[in-house]
């Protein structure tokens, strides 16, 4: 058996296609490449595909990771050949990998995403970096979701303003079992509402 990992994007196309759904597309993709997809034993079977974070509906990503398990020993590059003309559009793969079979499933690798969150011009607060300031200076931010109370300051790791007309902001929240930061929770503490930004998650940080 062997087991690969992609290193993928998923652009706007597919922005609003959720968590258990992109698993149906990745299947549906594999099944028209012809990959012989390995499946979980059981009275459900379900294909041994894995993401490494679920994407929350209308963000788009680059680097996102998946792994699948093959029952053949195909090579990366008949592997590249097949799934490249059944990829549905909105996901461009950049890398394939051999990973050992044995490791850590990858959701329990992850540690952190950056995320960046682009403005339309026009709709910059003027006091952005200000914002962002006084939110650092926090050294409590309690939060709800779905019912249970959080404290967001310790997920924060990193928020900078960046772009050449300070319209962007870079995040790196942290992803734990107990909670994982969101961007759209940062934003809703910023009073930035979810309509005037585009949201992409460019990187997922593994522990080693």
């Amino acid at each position: 058996m062997r087991r690969v990992r992609l290193v993928y994007s998923k652009g706007d196309e597919l922005k609003f296609t959720g968590n258990l759904d992109m698993i149906k597309v990745w299947e549906r993709s594999f099944r028209r490449a012809e990959l012989k997809i390995a499946y979980s034993q059981g009275f459900h079977p379900q294909p041994k595909i894995h993401q490494a974070l679920p994407l929350p509906l209308g963000f788009t990503s680059e680097n996102d990771l998946l792994d699948f398990w093959l029952i053949s020993e195909e090579s990366l590059e008949s592997i590249r050949t097949k799934l490249e003309k059944a990829l549905q559009p909105g996901i461009t793969v950049q890398n394939y990998q051999v990973v050992a079979p044995e490791i850590n499933p990858l959701q329990t690798q992850v540690i952190a995403a950056d995320y960046l969150i682009s403005f339309d011009t026009d709709r910059v607060p003027s006091d952005l970096s200000v914002r962002i300031k006084h939110l650092l200076a926090q050294t409590e931010c309690v939060r709800e979701r779905r019912g249970k109370t959080y404290d967001l300051m310790p997920l924060i790791e990193s928020i900078n303003v960046r772009g050449s007309d300070d319209n962007e902001i870079m995040m790196t929240l942290a992803a734990r079992p107990s909670a994982t930061g969101r961007p759209e929770e940062v934003l809703d503490v910023l009073e930035i509402p979810l309509q005037d930004v585009a949201i992409k998650r460019t990187r997922i940080l593994l522990s080693e």
